[in-house]
């Protein structure tokens, strides 16, 4: 059997191009791109999702991968890949944001935590709402509905089109905002249960200004907003899972505005 050169570049451009989408995306999206995560395992993670979709998507266009438009549509699975990830991932930065407004209520606004998923520091109380929503997600199968995206995202924007386009790149602008106002709703009973309190010290501060307010009120304060997160958890988790239903919407209208 004899092999051509250009039998060989299909070949290699069937698999290359999906493989650096899936790698991107393995690397942006929530739980694959955990930072503790090595990078060969990712790699592996990847191969091995690419030997399982490459048979299945619609083949690649003839082109030369190692030429300018080969360089042009790697660039664009690697943008396409970043992007679905990045989107996926914002669902626990709403956490992150949410738990922030909570920790500065509370007082706790000092207390840091590393998250190993970011590389950043976040309050503790941040970091309680990321781990309890991880495992969420893994309980209702998340990381196979992010596999299930990456794989329905070829059918949507194949290999060798014109990429996302300005209008999935706004979509993705449109969901990052999303981020701040889902943050809010997810602290708000929260933010206002904490107000209360905090207003109540107030009118004793000024009704009875011999008081040392901050001595009994800081500790008061914690006591009361651990009561309140311990209230709220449930409506909290199971907005985590409409946030994250509504990101596989906003990650499938990416697809089909960009195509």
């Amino acid at each position: 059997m004899v092999l051509s050169s250009a039998q060989i570049a299909a070949w290699l451009a069937a698999g290359l191009w999906p493989f650096l989408r899936i790698s991107a995306f393995i690397t942006a999206a929530p739980i694959f791109g955990n930072r503790l995560i090595p990078t060969r395992v990712r790699i592996g993670i990847a191969l091995l999702l690419t030997v399982v979709i490459v048979p299945v998507i619609s083949p690649p266009p003839a082109i030369d991968p190692v030429s300018a438009p080969g360089l042009l549509i790697a660039a664009q699975q690697v943008l396409i890949g970043a992007a679905l990830g990045f989107a996926l991932r914002l669902v626990f930065a709403v956490l992150e944001v949410g738990g922030q407004l909570i920790a500065q209520m509370m007082g706790l606004g000092f207390a840091v935590l590393v998250d190993p998923q970011n590389g950043v520091d976040v309050p503790v109380v941040s970091r309680l709402y990321i781990i309890l929503a991880t495992l969420v997600f893994l309980g209702l199968n998340g990381h196979l509905a992010i596999i299930e995206v990456v794989s329905d995202s070829f059918a949507t924007l194949p290999v060798g089109s014109r990429g996302l386009g300005q209008e999935g790149l706004w979509a993705l602008v449109i969901h990052a905002g999303w981020v701040f106002s889902s943050a809010v709703r997810m602290a708000l009973p929260a933010i206002v249960a904490l107000f209360i309190v905090n207003l109540a010290f107030g009118v004793m501060a000024r009704a009875a200004p011999q008081l040392n307010i901050f001595a009994v009120g800081f500790p008061l304060t914690l006591i009361f907003g651990f009561f309140v997160m311990l209230l709220t958890l449930p409506s909290t988790l199971s907005q985590f899972d409409s946030f994250f239903d509504f990101s596989i919407a906003a990650v499938r209208l990416m697809g089909t505005e960009g195509n």
